[in-house]
Parts: structure tokens; sequence; C-alpha cells
């Protein structure tokens, strides 16, 4: 074991706290580079960025998958990755990449089967990560659910053991758009339940920035009544994710994007916020760009205050229907989870996976509303009547909705 300087200072969930007492919102970038001395330097810029921080070590598609052999070959020829090999990389070579940062840095991976990687992770001195047994496993592999599930209840006890554990719902972010709030808050909330009732304590609650900025609002005043009432007693904040669909390919257009995205999570009292860059619709962003997009992000948050009540259209409704539902299917959740999916009492639109029916499906109304215009077996009503079907056309019109808003008043802007 290497006797270098741990890579952090204080835990995770009690930096993201703190700087919530002080009115700071905490920003943090999606990074991941496969070599050590890149990801270093990521790491460390993003700890000298004039912003309160936290770092993030994106791991590698291979890894996410599992498939170790094809890491360490490209490891051995020198080829590339896309993210941080933290199971297969040397173990020295990993401490040496995280010594003495000082700040917390949090592994995010996509994996339907996290078990390595958390022990992996736990081996340096690492106690922060996310996902969950659905939003790892539904978008991001074939994986039945029920092994994805036993796969995270076996993580979670890993992680469970180190009293500084914190985890992330990812079920705030599923497929990351046309996917109505409610049921994004439900996965959220369900998810960090089942990490709860497996013994983590420490939980951040995700939600993806939407189409329309009051619904977002809504959702997240309907997320965060939701953790007061099914997980009441967990060390909690909420994380907002920058827009996860198409994004605008201007770079004002971009930047007002993330500074609404900013503006909301402060609006909502959200502790946490994960920024996209002026680079998110043509290539993977530079270390500059992120901080930039940190600095800028940070900016925009001091310009916003929180809100003391929001509209309500029944998002809270609806999520409460959602979860109290699978509560009833079975007294273990993650069995209860495996029971919704499989009678499509869950049911993700636009999910390719085996195990998700697929007969649910939103659209955006004509004030860029995301509404059900079919349900399934979920027990939810369907909004006002929508489109008879969803055309291809009409589908790829949808996803640019939040494109075309932003780059058609796009700022300008001279760059980081």
């Amino acid at each position: 074991m290497s006797l270098l300087a741990p890579p952090v200072a204080a835990p995770f969930g009690a930096v993201v706290a703190a700087c919530q007492a002080r009115g700071e919102l905490v920003v943090q970038p999606r990074m991941g580079f496969a070599d050590p001395a890149a990801m270093r330097a990521g790491l460390l810029a993003t700890g000298a960025a004039r912003a309160a921080t936290i770092g993030t070590v994106t791991l590698d598609s291979y890894t996410r998958v599992g498939d170790h052999g094809a890491v360490r070959q490209a490891l051995a020829a020198g080829a590339d990755l896309n993210g941080y090999p933290l199971v297969d990389h040397d173990h020295d070579v990993t401490a040496a990449m995280l010594a003495g940062l000082g700040f917390p840095v949090q592994v995010r991976h996509g994996s339907a089967d996290p078990r390595r990687i958390v022990l992996a992770l736990l081996d340096h001195g690492l106690h922060a990560t996310e996902g969950g047994p659905v939003s790892y496993c539904l978008p991001y592999s074939r994986t039945p659910l029920a092994t994805a599930v036993e796969h995270w209840r076996q993580a979670c006890a890993l992680l469970a053991a180190h009293p500084d554990a914190h985890l992330e719902t990812f079920g705030g972010c599923m497929m990351g758009q046309l996917c109505p709030p409610s049921l994004l808050v439900a996965l959220s909330v369900l998810e960090g339940m089942f990490f709860w009732e497996h013994g983590i304590r420490c939980i951040s609650f995700s939600y993806a920035q939407q189409t329309h900025p009051g619904q977002d609002e809504e959702a997240l005043a309907a997320l965060r009544t939701l953790i007061g009432r099914y997980v009441p007693h967990a060390r909690a904040h909420m994380v907002v994710y920058t827009y996860m669909g198409v994004y605008p390919r201007t770079p004002g257009g971009a930047l007002g994007l993330l500074a609404e995205s900013a503006r909301l999570a402060v609006r909502a009292g959200a502790g946490r916020l994960i920024v996209k860059t002026t680079a998110e619709a043509h290539r993977l962003p530079t270390v500059a760009e992120n901080v930039a997009a940190l600095e800028y992000a940070a900016v925009a948050a001091r310009s916003a205050h929180r809100r003391s009540s929001t509209a309500d259209t029944g998002v809270l409704a609806e999520a409460t229907d959602l979860i109290d539902n699978v509560l009833s299917l079975d007294d273990d959740l993650g069995r209860a989870l495996v029971k919704a999916f499989a009678t499509g009492q869950l049911d993700v639109p636009f999910c390719l996976h085996p195990d998700n029916a697929g007969r649910a499906r939103g659209y955006l109304d004509a004030e860029g509303r995301l509404r059900w215009q079919r349900v399934g077996a979920m027990p939810i009503a369907a909004g006002p009547p929508g489109p008879d079907r969803i055309t291809a056309a009409g589908l790829l019109d949808a996803l640019r909705f939040v494109e075309r808003r932003f780059d058609s008043t796009s700022l300008e802007w001279s760059g980081p």
C-alpha cells in the first residue's frame, strides 16, 4: 500500500452541507482521462477554480461493463480510453494521482455491477460514487434488472461499511430527456430508499434539468418533499444536472442553458450542480472548458435566490402514487422494483432495455412542458390530450427543442 497522503480532507456530504450553509452552490464537472497525469491535472484545475467545487473521476466504458481484460490490453498497448480505469491501473499510480488533493472526489462510472469499482475506490481512500440499480442498468446495459439489483445490494453493503460513504442516485436522470418529471422524481426517491435500506446514510438525490423551468422547479420541490417523507433521517441534498439532451451548438446558447440550470438549482434549494460546457455539442471538453463552465455556473448561481413556493400541476401527486404503488408490491424494495418493471407499473419512455415495458410515452406540449401521452400500466393518469402518435420527425423535433430555444437567443461570448 502507498504511504502517500490521502486524497481528501473532509467527507463529500459534509463539504456540500457546509457550502449550502454559507449559501454557495457546489459545482462539479463530468471529467475523466485515462492518463493519470491528465486526470490529476484536471482534478487540480477543478480544485483551483473560482467556485465551490468537487472533483470527478469518470471511469472508462470498458470498466463500466466489466471488461477488465480489454482495459488491461489497452493499458499495455498505450491505447487511449474514454475515462480513468480505476480498477486496473497500478495502485501506486492511482494513489499518486489522487494524493493530497484536499477536496472531495466522486467516482462516476455507469455500471450495472459496481462491486469491483466500489472496492477500488475505497482502497484509494475515496468514499463517494453514484448510480443505482435501475438508473445504471436500464439505460446502459442489457443486464437483467434482478441481477443489477443484487449487484447494487452488495455494492451498498461494501460502501456502507465506511462512515463517510456517500451515494448519489442517478434515477432523476433516466434517459436524459423526454421523460415527464414525476417518473424521474419517483425513481430518484426509490433509489435513495434502496440505498438507505442497505446501509447508506449520506445520499444525494438527482434531477436532470428538462424543458420547462417552471416544471423543473415544481419537480425539485416535489423531490424535496418526498425525501423528507420517505428518507427523513438521511443526510441528504439534491443535485441538479445541466440539461442532458441535445445541447445548443453556439457558445452563447450553451452558456445560457448552463446559467439557467445554475439558477434553477439555487431557486430549488439544491446543494450541487453537474455542469456542461460550450463544447458539448461538438466534442469532449478540455480541462480549460470545464473550468470555464464551473466558474460561469458559480457566477450565475449568485444572481438567484431560493423560492419559497412553486406552482402545483400534479408532479408531487403523480410521483407519490408511483412510489406508494412500488412499495405495495413487496416488503423488499429491490424485489418490488423488479416486479414494478416486470408488470409495467414503472415504465421509462424510449428505454429499450428488455426489462422495460416500453408502453409509456411522453411528449412536449405547446408550452414546452413534458406530458404523458401514454402511461401504459403505471398507476397514474395521462395528461391533456396530446398527439395520437409520435412520428420520427416529431421525436427529432422534440429532442431539439432546448437546442433551438437557446441557440435562437444566443449570447455573445468570447471564450474561456
